[in-house]
This record gives structure tokens, sequence and C-alpha cells, in this order.
């Protein structure tokens, strides 16, 4: 029998794979090895990890000996190491950071509504999508980069 702790389960299930979805939109769109589903998966599997510490073992041990924050500890470490494969060097510039940044905010938004902090984690995903996608459409980094070659401060020293 299904019952009202299960439902709430499952809801913080699906918000967590909606949030990371909406993270892995940018992703999807702009063509880059992680998009919508990787992100909704990793969001969704740090959500799962955190409940699962949280509620899972309280049958099996008392109050004062289980630590959830060590399976906590052990997604941060699982994620970073997902994201550490993302990124490459390609022509002395490393490749995907952005998309393995992506990663580890999908993990401890997931993380967020395992532990019911739901408000916080409608932000952190909003916010996070506001960062990947409005920066890229403003296309203010490749503008500063672009500002800051070493060609262009030559010829800015030149005109001086």
């Amino acid at each position: 029998m299904i019952g009202p702790d299960e439902l709430r389960i499952f809801g913080q299930l699906v918000l967590a794979a909606f949030l990371g979805l909406v993270i892995g939109v940018e992703r999807e769109v702009t063509q880059k090895a992680a998009g919508m589903r990787t992100h909704s998966l990793v969001s969704l599997g740090a959500a799962l990890f955190t409940i699962l510490s949280i509620e899972g073992f309280r049958q099996f041990f008392d109050a004062t000996s289980i630590d959830p924050t060590r399976v906590a500890a052990q997604v941060v470490l699982g994620v970073g190491f997902l994201g550490a494969g993302l990124i490459v060097l390609r022509e002395g510039r490393p490749r995907g950071l952005t998309t393995a940044a992506g990663i580890w905010v999908s993990a401890a938004i997931g993380m967020a509504i395992g532990v019911r902090f739901y408000s916080v984690a409608v932000f952190a995903a909003l916010l996070t999508f506001v960062i990947v996608a409005v920066l890229r459409w403003l296309n203010i980094e490749k503008k500063l980069r672009l500002h800051n070659l070493p060609e262009n401060n030559e010829n800015n020293e030149e005109k001086r």
C-alpha cells in the first residue's frame, strides 16, 4: 500500500528530475555532452540517495547511530568524478567546465529536495538556468574573452 510518506517521496523525486531537466535545457539546446536527460538523472539520483540516507535506514539504526551526511558526502564525491570526466582540453583550452558545473549543481539541487528544502532547490535551479542560459544569450563571457585577448591589448596600446 502506498501511504502519504511514499507519495511525498514520489513528489520529491519528480521535482528533482524536473529541476534537473530545466538546468539541462540550455545544455541540450547548445548540443553539449550532458543535456536534459543527464542533468535530470543526476538530480533525481542525488535526491534519491539523500532521501534513502535520511529515511531508508531509520528502521535499522537508532537516531544516534546513523549519520546521513556520509551518503551526502559520497554523492558529492561521485558527481565530482562524473563532472571531471566531462572536462577535456582542446587546443590548450578546457572544454566542458560549464557542463560539469551544471551536473554538480543538479546534484546539489537533488540533495536539497531530498532534505525538503524545496524553495531553496527551485531558487537554485532558476538561478542556475539564468547563469547558463541568459549569460550565453547575452554572450558576456565571449565578449570579455575577446576584449582581453593579447592581440586586442596590443592594438589598444598602439592606439594610445
